[in-house]
């Protein structure tokens, strides 16, 4: 098997330092929808100067990038450890050349690696064997304070009236925006998990994440939530940063999952 870990460092360098075109296209549209010379207005800006700083100069475009989260499709036949191996060598290297900073902190005794090598899962990574030769890593990097923002609710939920259905993922998803107040740097995107269980729900609202900005989801259902969620959750005026303004959420993606007869889980990430 060939050694990826220079291609691995570009794509961490490129993930960090680069906005995706898709986001960056619906930050400048909401910034033409902000109120002129308001604080929401100047919060987008301030944004988007940032990403074409980043880009240029090859640093982070924020001072938290976070656990990264490496998502590997790889062929039969492969080997997932060294291709761990090759992961977290690149981790440490991009983190040494800058492009990361390091995040990775033993939680029991408060110490710093250093170079964004943890335990097993520290940086995060998931294996799935495809068919085909071809080799596909995703990367993610998530920053501390929108994963502190995310929120997992079991239902039905009697406090917010919330059933087991549709109508009852849309209210504890405006619950979340709610509560979060802007925090996590919005505007953000929701990626909202339906059923699973508690750790799949967790993993499964990250993925949602990985869908395209302006895509459709092929659940008619789903996909008329989503633009809600969207459209109620920008409505709270909240805004960018908490600023108050018209752009909160810049998308919502949803996933569903199979549960357990007696429990749903509903898990949203920011």
């Amino acid at each position: 098997m060939q050694d990826l870990t220079e291609a691995l460092i570009e794509l961490i360098r490129f993930t960090s330092t680069n906005l995706p075109n898709d986001v960056e296209k619906m930050l400048r549209e909401a910034r033409e929808k902000e109120d002129k010379g308001s604080a929401a207005q100047g919060a987008i800006e301030t944004i988007l100067q940032n990403v074409e700083l980043s880009r240029k100069n090859s640093t982070p475009i924020c001072q938290d990038t976070g656990t990264p989260i490496f998502l590997v499709h790889y062929p039969e036949g492969w080997s997932a450890r060294k291709l761990k191996e090759q992961i977290r060598s690149a981790v440490a290297e991009a983190t040494k050349k800058s492009y990361l900073r390091p995040n990775a902190v033993d939680a029991i005794y408060d110490k710093n690696s250093g170079n964004n090598l943890g335990d097993d899962n520290f940086p995060s990574i998931h294996f799935e064997e495809v068919e085909g030769d071809e080799l596909t890593v995703e990367l993610m990097l998530k920053g501390g304070g929108c994963e502190n923002v995310g929120a997992q609710y079991s239902l039905p939920n009697n406090q917010l009236g919330a059933g087991r259905d549709l109508k009852g993922v849309r209210k504890v998803a405006l619950d979340a925006v709610q509560k979060a107040q802007g925090q996590g740097c919005a505007p953000g995107i929701l990626g909202i998990s339906v059923g699973g269980d508690r750790g799949s729900g967790y993993f499964v609202s990250k993925e949602a994440l990985f869908r395209p900005m302006e895509d459709d989801n092929a659940n008619p259902d789903l996909d008329k939530l989503e633009k809600q969620l969207t459209e109620e959750a920008n409505q709270l005026g909240i805004g960018p940063m908490g600023f108050g303004g018209k752009t909160t959420v810049l998308a919502t993606k949803i996933k569903g999952m199979d549960r357990a007869r007696r429990r749903s889980e509903i898990r949203i990430e920011k």
